[in-house]
């Protein structure tokens, strides 16, 4: 399953991830960005921390480590990691995450 086609449709980010690996399709504000990520392989993601993120799995799974907690995240879990906690994430190819950002310029779109 992949998103509807209007989600597809939507800009693009500069992300620092292959196209191969990861695509992304954003909807930004001054308030913050929500972004649609889909996992094209299997990514892990290394230790990193910014502005507060929420985010909720559509499909596939996450290994998501926030600070000292890991856990799996099957589609139907949420989660959210506060503003400067470290976190970091193995990613199995075929996963679809819907993230929000409380920095809207995490991502710059590509317009």
């Amino acid at each position: 399953m992949t998103f509807p086609q209007f989600i597809d449709a939507l800009p693009g980010l500069d992300i620092p991830f292959p196209a191969d690996v990861v695509q992304a399709r954003a909807v930004g504000s001054p308030e913050g960005l929500v972004v649609f990520f889909t996992f094209l392989q299997d990514m892990d993601l290394p230790a990193h921390a910014h502005g507060a993120q929420w985010g909720t799995v559509i499909a596939g799974e996450i290994e998501l480590t926030i600070g000292d907690k890991t856990a799996i995240r099957r589609p139907g879990d949420s989660y959210e990691i506060p503003a400067g906690v470290m976190h970091s994430a193995r990613i199995k190819a075929g996963t679809r995450v819907i993230d929000v950002f409380e920095e809207a310029n995490r991502y710059a779109i590509l317009r």
